[in-house]
């Protein structure tokens, strides 16, 4: 918990510290609101609030991840938000001097506070589509007689397309200035570019995008949520007209937001198009406590000892690495990253497979089973997809807190040291499933008819899934009658990852499904019969 003096000395380094200050000593009582604390009944010493309703907290060694919690706030904005609420604002007035502080700091024409970078995109699209006319916004996603295309480098393609795509636009794939050029329309509302090393330099930068965009008024859109924040922003002056950020990543924001910055009136019509105002983006809605932290953390991103942060975070990577390595057969690396996104160091770990029987999926799990559960590479998340096989994990140490990393260095020494004794499954397979099966499966809300098409050498299966969406290649294993099948579907910045586990008879097959982030489902299959 933050002391007062720690609270004093937080506001009092802040832009508007004096207000905030003011409050919190009371100047203005008529302002004052009692606060509520975590009685000792309900939240005992040195527990987790998690602990209280039976979900239990990890400790987060994967990085800015969304699924295991994302960043850790900064306590300046903590505070921040606390005051925030302290007060009631109208939301439209907030933003606008919002949107005039974040034109000062990052340099950008103008700046607004969204629900996230996710949410940036969707309003952002939404205003390429609308230009901010409320008779369109409303017709959304009903894009009849409006810009209804968004383009896209093919190396820009991921699950986040989805954000775009909620407008109602048709996402068009490029691969080369020449298919860019041909694209490039009257029905071309927008351009959408994650950032990466080949949108600073590929053979379809974002420098080339501008370069034949911009005679043709065509504004572009710069997927940045995992970066920091650099003034002046590299992305607007190789040619983006806005850019997106998340708040919940390495700016140490409120986890529920984000930024949209760069030209002002395509920023004013993304803000036009999200919650307060109703229509399409009444969904988006941030509030007046998220918005001041958002703005905190952006004013913080300056002041930050980012040096400090980094020896921090080397040397908790040094104490882990230092632990293992008195394992036989462990070896350690620290990975620094490339690029602008995710600036922080990794540390990998592997290990030799014959002295130490274990996966990286295993390890994974074992962490995530241990108590207390850590988090490391794709722990939480499903991913990778397949799974980890090799003798590897990784540990991101950017979001820990201090003493943390004893604890990891001790767990997993503990668990490379004395492994355990997996199960893995063996056995000759019990039948040949080679043929065509028809699946039911049973989702929490429907129930939903595909089929599999198999062919099986040895213990091996492999062939195709056809579902809803589209077809997907599977591959699996069949030790006896027990069955394990793996079906992935990741084209166009899709993300349907499914495990198929369960028992086999001759004709007929059942058990549970993984689907991944989307939770689990029963099901059952039938081999068709000609």
């Amino acid at each position: 918990m933050i002391s007062r003096r720690k609270v004093i000395n937080i506001l009092s380094s802040l832009p508007f510290g004096g207000l905030f200050l003011g409050a919190l000593l009371g100047t203005n009582s008529a302002r004052s609101m009692p606060t509520t604390t975590v009685s000792p009944s309900k939240k005992a010493l040195g527990k987790s609030i998690y602990d209280s309703i039976g979900v239990r907290p990890l400790i987060n060694a994967r990085g800015t991840v969304t699924v295991v919690g994302a960043t850790r706030i900064l306590p300046e904005v903590q505070v921040a938000m606390d005051e925030a609420v302290k007060d009631f604002v109208q939301i439209d007035e907030l933003m606008n001097g919002v949107g005039l502080r974040l034109a000062e700091v990052t340099g950008a024409e103008w700046g607004v506070v969204s629900s996230g970078a996710s949410a940036a995109i969707s309003i952002a699209t939404a205003g390429c589509v609308t230009g901010g006319d409320p008779d369109k916004i409303w017709q959304i996603p009903n894009l009849d007689g409006m810009k209804d295309e968004v383009i896209i480098p093919s190396y820009s393609r991921s699950a986040y397309d989805a954000a775009a795509k909620a407008v109602g636009v048709r996402m068009v794939e490029v691969n080369s200035p020449e298919e860019l050029k041909a694209a490039l329309g009257p029905r071309t509302a927008m351009i959408m570019v994650l950032a990466s090393g080949a949108s600073e330099d590929g053979p379809l930068s974002l420098k080339i995008i501008a370069a034949l965009a911009k005679p043709l008024k065509v504004p572009i859109l710069v997927d940045a949520a995992a970066e920091g924040l650099e003034v002046p922003n590299p992305h607007i002056a190789q040619g983006a007209d806005m850019v997106a950020y998340s708040g919940g990543k390495y700016l140490r924001g409120p986890q529920c937001a984000g930024l949209l910055i760069g030209r002002k009136d395509l920023v004013q019509a993304a803000w036009i198009t999200s919650a307060p105002h109703h229509g399409f983006g009444r969904g988006f809605k941030v509030g007046r406590e998220e918005i001041m932290g958002m703005l905190t953390a952006v004013e913080m991103w300056k002041k930050r000892d980012h040096t400090e942060e980094w020896r921090m975070w080397i040397s908790w990577a040094n104490y882990i690495s230092h632990r293992l390595e008195q394992v036989p057969g462990v070896k350690t690396e620290i990975l620094l990253p490339k690029g602008r996104s995710n600036r922080s160091p990794s540390l990998h770990v592997e290990w030799d497979i014959s002295l130490i029987p274990l996966t990286g999926q295993d390890v994974e799990e074992l962490l995530w089973e241990n108590n207390p559960r850590i988090a490391v590479s794709g722990a939480g998340s499903y991913l990778p997809f397949p799974p980890n096989m090799e003798p590897n994990i990784r540990i991101n140490p950017s979001q820990l807190t201090a003493g943390e990393e004893k604890v990891i260095a001790k767990s997993v020494y503990e668990l490379l040291s004395n492994p355990p004794q997996m199960q893995k499954p063996s056995g000759l397979a019990a039948f040949n499933l080679s043929g065509l099966w028809d699946l039911e499966i049973q989702f929490v809300a429907s129930i939903v008819n595909q089929t599999f098409m198999l062919e099986q050498k040895g213990n091996d299966i492999f062939g195709t899934h056809h579902a809803s969406f589209g077809a997907r290649e599977l591959t699996g294993t069949l030790h006896g009658n027990d069955i394990l099948i793996r079906s992935s579907y990741t084209s166009q910045g899709v993300r349907l990852n499914f495990q198929f586990t369960g028992v086999v008879s001759k004709d007929n097959m059942d058990g549970i499904m993984s689907l991944g982030e989307y939770g689990r489902a029963e099901w059952k299959a039938k081999r068709r019969q000609y």
